[in-house]
């Protein structure tokens, strides 16, 4: 019955035998295309113009494509592909040095593009390049797109269209709207593997660059749910969001680039820490200064916001015993006139004993100062009109986990124990773990976001996300940004994060394919792509893991980690006939492409090859398509013997 009425539903589209037979016809001819490119990064810690790069060139996908369509030498390659990443800016260059271009020039050039177009766009259906491409030129260039220049009379047609296009002045708008073609295409799927705030200085450029894609996911790292959570007004993570700002010097992304008033925190440091001059809180500066003024003020304002954190996270442990975090009730273990922690019956002198604001006998109330500080900031971060689009895309557009074409995508581990067992915890009187650790994870941000409940708010649970010891997006087992900041930094062990076992265990085969079991996902075919820690290559790390089954992206985007790993961030290109790994040189400047050339990548490494090529039959999309053509073959022998009656207009 359920099958019959879909049939009649599905008649209301395709309403007759000529109608339902050519869908059919089309969807099995799509089925036969090749898949088109998928793109993954992570990391990218709020590197816009590394991000934007890597965006453009695809990770070496336009370069590959012009080495295989001309026969150019290395500065004619060169040329072209910044023309193809940075097509206003290359024209403009180039007309600067030669005082102007020729009919020649830009003869050549819209020659070149048009070709790379045609190569790039052939994977895909004449209706798809159609909706991508842009109206006011979209009927010549589709008429460009398929030209085949096979006798004299198309190539004169061709010849001509692109004459007239220069004579009449539309030379460069052509070539810069065929650039971004280009772009579009040559990837078809773009994954974010976590992790778009906090380090760098522009998240929210990054931001606008996502929501304007035309088929972007996204799976939520650590640094994503800070924001999200502070976006929502829970406080702690609001606080935390505005420290890590101001400790990587960042106080313009909040100013400027959300509009947030800072003016209120900056009282209250002024207030109470105009004196400090601790250099624990100066600002990381990653290939930047401000002037000592500006150093001074931005440690104000961090320790200022620091300790509000404490006092913040204070309270949350104490109204939430299930999370497990008495260990860092820190401002409760301190003899504020010795100026001494003392934690497991060891002491430990602080390196800054100043807390004006603290009271020794209930250290974890805010003062009122502080308290109009925090409101004030809840009050910006929930009614700010622009933080609010970007965090609704990333809940919208988010989830813990993908499946997707066969591979699990996730941002930070899966919990484990030490025998590689999942770990179980209790979670609102239930026990999870593995796959529905995650899930229930996934729920949580939802409600948290669909509902204001106030009664043991899920919010609570993002913060957990955070820092907690069985987050799937922290993956430690502490975090210990109070000891880094009052205590002798030579003391490692005091303040050393563990890592889950998941890391270590995530190198035998056999945990993988347990993983992607667990997930419901092939072994043999499946791939797990992950991210969050960066792999150290300059030391010899690798990123392949377990056999090729498990593969880390995080190389370091973020310039805080260049010196790290030697490199600036791995990207992964999953196209039809192969799997590959690409690893990148530190993004100097768009000006710098512009006047050396494209940026070398270090190297690449294909992972897996496919041998026959896949097709879209093999895909995910692939699978849908199969069962919309099994319900319209139904409708079509429901036409055909007359239980469904043709309508004709």
């Amino acid at each position: 019955m359920e099958a019959e009425k879909y049939l009649e539903l599905l008649s209301e589209n395709f309403p007759n035998i000529p109608a339902v037979s050519t869908e059919i016809i089309n969807l099995k001819a799509i089925l036969n295309l090749p898949k088109s490119t998928e793109h993954f990064l992570t990391d990218l810690h709020a590197e816009d113009e590394a991000f934007q790069y890597m965006l453009k060139t695809a990770s070496g996908v336009i370069e590959y494509k012009i080495d295989q369509a001309f026969d150019l030498s290395q500065a004619e390659k060169n040329e072209l592909a910044t023309l193809i990443f940075y097509p206003e800016e290359k024209l403009e260059k180039l007309k600067a040095n030669q005082a102007k271009l020729g009919a020649a020039e830009y003869q050549k050039f819209l020659n070149q593009i048009i070709k790379l177009s045609k190569d790039v766009s052939s994977i895909y259906t004449r209706s798809k390049v159609r909706k991508a491409l842009p109206e006011e030129f979209a009927y010549i260039i589709e008429e460009l797109l398929h030209l085949k220049k096979d006798s004299k009379n198309k190539k004169d047609y061709h010849d001509q269209i692109v004459k007239t296009i220069i004579e009449i002045g539309q030379a460069e708008n052509f070539i810069i709207s065929l650039a971004q073609l280009i772009q579009t295409f040559a990837v078809d799927k773009l994954h974010i593997v976590g992790d778009i705030f906090d380090r760098g200085p522009n998240p929210h450029k990054i931001m606008d660059v996502l929501k304007n894609h035309h088929d972007v996911d996204l799976q939520w790292g650590n640094h994503d749910i800070l924001w999200m959570g502070a976006g929502l007004g829970q406080k702690a993570l609001i606080a935390t969001a505005v420290r890590i700002s101001l400790r990587y010097g960042n106080l313009e992304l909040l100013e400027e680039g959300y509009r947030i008033n800072m003016r209120p925190l900056a009282r209250l440091a002024r207030n109470y820490y105009q004196d400090f001059k601790g250099e624990i809180f100066c600002p990381k500066l990653i290939e930047r200064d401000i002037n000592d003024q500006d150093k001074d003020i931005s440690a104000q304002m961090q320790k200022a916001i620091a300790i509000i954190q404490f006092k913040l996270e204070g309270q949350l442990i104490k109204s939430r015993p299930e999370f497990k975090m008495n260990e860092a009730l820190y401002l409760e273990k301190i003899d504020y006139k010795r100026g001494i922690l003392t934690l497991n019956e060891q002491e430990y002198p602080l390196i800054d004993n100043h807390f004006p604001t603290i009271d020794p006998k209930n250290p974890y109330q805010l003062n009122e100062q502080e308290q109009e500080v925090i409101d004030h900031l809840s009050n910006s971060f929930q009614n700010n009109d622009r933080l609010q689009e970007d965090i609704r895309f990333i809940f919208n557009n988010g989830s813990m986990y993908k499946k997707y074409n066969g591979n699990l995508l996730f941002h930070g581990c899966v919990p484990l124990k030490q025998n590689g067992d999942f770990a179980e915890i209790e979670v609102e009187a239930k026990k999870v773990k593995g796959k529905k650790l995650l899930d229930f994870f996934q729920d949580v941000v939802r409600h948290s976001y669909s509902t204001k409940t106030k009664r043991k708010d899920k919010r609570d649970w993002l913060w957990y996300l955070w820092r907690g010891e069985y987050s799937p997006l922290f993956g430690k087992d502490r975090m210990t940004t109070f000891l880094r900041y009052f205590t002798d930094e030579d003391d490692k062990e005091l303040y050393q994060e563990n890592k889950n076992p998941y890391y270590s265990l995530r190198e035998k085969e056999e945990i993988c394919n347990k993983i992607l079991k667990e997930f419901e996902m092939d072994p043999e075919q499946g791939v797990i792509i992950n991210g969050h820690t960066p792999v150290e290559e300059k030391r010899g790390e690798s990123p392949i893991k377990g056999q090729g089954k498990l593969l880390v992206i995080d190389g370091g985007i973020s310039a805080a980690y260049h010196k790290k790993t030697g490199i600036a961030g791995y990207t992964l290109i999953y196209s039809d006939s192969e799997m590959r790994l690409i690893s990148h040189k530190p993004f100097v400047s768009k000006a710098e492409v512009l006047k050396k050339g494209t940026k070398d990548t270090l190297a690449s490494k294909v992972v897996k090859k496919f041998e026959p090529a896949k097709k879209i039959s093999d895909t995910d999309i692939g699978i849908k398509l199969k069962d919309d053509i099994k319900y319209l073959e139904k409708l079509l022998k429901a036409y055909q013997n007359g239980t469904i009656k043709e309508k004709y207009n």
